[in-house]
C-alpha cells in the first residue's frame, strides 16, 4: 500500500521560505498526478497545488505567485517551493496522488509535515 512521505517543514519567520518534498519508495510517480493539501488546526483540508502527469501546474489563489511546484521524476519525488510565507500557511501539509489534479480519489496519504510561520 503506498504511502507518500513529506518533509521539510518547519518554524520560519514571516517572509521566509521552506522547500517541501514528498517521495515514495517502491512506487512509481511518474504515471500520476501529485497534490499537496494543507491542514490548519480547525479548519478543513484545502488543497494548494497540484501538478498533472504532464507537468502542468494549479494553485490555490492563497498560494499564487508564492508556491511552486515541482516533479523530479528521475528522484521520484515533488517538490513545493514556499517562498513569502505569511503566518496564514501555518498548518499540516500533505501529498497525494490521483490520476488527474481533480484528487477525487487521491491516495497514498502520508503523515504530513508541519510547517509554523511565526515571528
Amino acid at each position: 500500500q503506498l504511502q507518500l512521505v513529506e518533509s521539510g517543514g518547519g518554524l520560519v519567520q514571516p517572509g521566509g521560505s521552506l522547500r517541501l518534498s514528498c517521495s515514495a519508495s517502491r512506487f512509481n510517480l511518474d504515471y500520476y498526478a501529485i497534490g499537496w493539501f494543507r491542514q490548519a488546526p480547525g479548519k478543513e483540508r484545502e488543497r494548494v497545488s497540484c501538478v498533472t502527469r504532464g507537468g502542468a501546474t494549479d494553485y490555490a489563489d492563497s498560494v499564487k505567485g508564492r508556491f511552486t511546484i515541482s516533479r523530479h521524476n528521475a528522484m521520484n519525488m515533488v517538490d513545493l517551493q514556499m517562498n513569502n510565507l505569511k503566518p496564514e500557511d501555518t498548518a499540516v501539509y500533505y501529498c497525494a496522488v490521483d490520476n488527474e489534479c481533480h484528487m477525487i480519489n487521491a491516495f497514498g496519504w502520508g503523515k504530513g509535515t508541519l510547517v509554523t510561520v511565526s515571528s
